[in-house]
């Protein structure tokens, strides 16, 4: 694990959001974006999200194309919210997959790891940001109307952050 407390940070709220958004680029410049599950159990020193793809999608063979993505994640119960800029990748990793394999996998991919259809999937984080908003609903709606009431905006809100990895 990265042992920055920013890079802390933003894994603690990355890995109880296991649903993200993915958002890549098509040849023609338009943007598109699949929901994925992140496969990570940490965040390592490589500072890599790992997800499956199926090889009968054309999430791969985009990712190929141009693996410049967006991941991003939201908890709204929680209030924090996570975007992360990265490069994607393909790999075809058996160890990687069968390290990274779970049961909820197998729902998609009933061959487990070793799966014809899996594809694995490397992001590696280049930049992140992520708003934590810590205050609970009452005292985040005070604010905003405190605000609203005197013509200000709210003061500082739980915590907001850039984190550079590269």
């Amino acid at each position: 694990m990265n042992d920055t407390p920013q890079h802390e940070a933003l894994w603690a709220l990355i890995k109880d959001t296991r649903f993200c958004m993915l958002s890549h680029r098509h040849a023609d410049g338009t943007l598109h974006s699949h929901p994925l599950t992140t496969q990570n159990k940490e965040l390592g020193e490589d500072a890599c999200l790992w997800f499956f793809v199926s090889k009968s999608s054309e999430v791969g063979q985009r990712l190929r194309q141009d693996g410049n993505v967006n991941l991003s994640y939201a908890n709204p119960d929680k209030d924090t919210w996570v975007s992360v800029t990265g490069t994607a990748r393909v790999l075809e990793d058996p160890g990687k997959k069968k390290e990274l394999f779970n049961a909820m996998a197998k729902a998609w991919f009933p061959g487990g790891a070793e799966d014809p259809d899996l594809e694995l999937v490397e992001v590696r984080i280049d930049e992140a940001e992520y708003w934590n908003v810590k205050e609970n609903k009452l005292l985040q709606l005070l604010k905003m109307g405190k605000a609203a009431a005197t013509g200000t905006r709210p003061k500082k809100m739980g915590e907001h952050q850039e984190v550079q990895f590269r």
